[in-house]
């Protein structure tokens, strides 16, 4: 897979930008799905974040994971693309196996959870939700886009 970021010109036109995230879907044996609540905003999402250039996805995966909660991975596939059209945002979403450490906060998170697929659509957003109901079906990779607070359906 070829991810590109250009912010050069063509003809005076701007080409778009996108920043490029990974999230780790965590899932324990009894089913129970990794989540943070934000300390910037108080959202419950998945852990992740921005993908350093020199990282591929699955290290940053499991980098993003280690930092905000505390838990080691073993990443597993990728279960879908997320697609945040207002801030130009693609988030990899990849299905993940806890493979050891111990659940901690961090300066990005001020409580890390294991909640069943129900806390997580009471809990959190449709955008963050599906993420993770996505990593549970076996159906993927999903492609989804969103404009930050709803999906928008495929047409």
């Amino acid at each position: 897979m070829l991810l590109y970021m250009s912010n050069s010109a063509r003809e005076g036109q701007s080409m778009p930008l996108h920043s490029v995230s990974v999230a780790g879907a965590v899932v324990r044996e009894d089913g129970r799905l990794l989540a943070i609540r934000r300390a910037d905003n108080g959202t419950w999402e998945l852990p992740g974040g921005v993908l350093e250039l020199s990282e591929s996805p699955e290290a940053g995966v499991s980098r993003e994971v280690l930092e905000e909660t505390g838990i080691h991975v073993e990443v597993d596939e990728l279960s879908g693309v997320y697609k945040n059209t207002t801030r130009g945002i693609v988030a990899l979403v990849f299905r993940c196996k806890p493979s050891g450490g111990i659940e901690r906060t961090s300066d990005e998170s001020t409580a890390v959870a294991w909640l069943t697929p129900e806390e997580v659509v009471e809990s959190m957003s449709e955008v963050y939700a599906v993420r993770l109901l996505d990593a549970l079906d076996g159906h993927g990779p999903h492609v989804r886009s969103h404009d930050g607070k709803r999906l928008i359906s495929a047409r």
